[in-house]
């Protein structure tokens, strides 16, 4: 299955600066009242490990972490 025009085999890169994401955010995180059917691609985005600790948990970057991420998924 493709995502983002990635094929499997790819290697996936931070949403935020390009650098090698280590992580997937989950932009409606779990660990913070969100379910498990969160787990969709809309609500999963690729960041380096700088950026997910520096982003991850601050619900007052959420709205921004979501434009990215809209952003990047509508890129062709």
């Amino acid at each position: 299955m493709k995502y983002f025009n990635f094929k499997i085999q790819q290697d996936c890169f931070c949403e935020i600066c390009d650098s090698y994401a280590q992580d997937i955010h989950h932009i409606d995180a779990r660990g913070m009242g969100g379910s498990s059917d969160k787990d969709d691609i809309k609500n999963l985005m690729a960041l380096c490990r700088k950026h997910h600790i520096l982003y991850g948990d601050v619900p007052d970057k959420k709205e921004w972490l979501l434009e990215i991420h809209l952003k990047f998924m509508n890129r062709k």
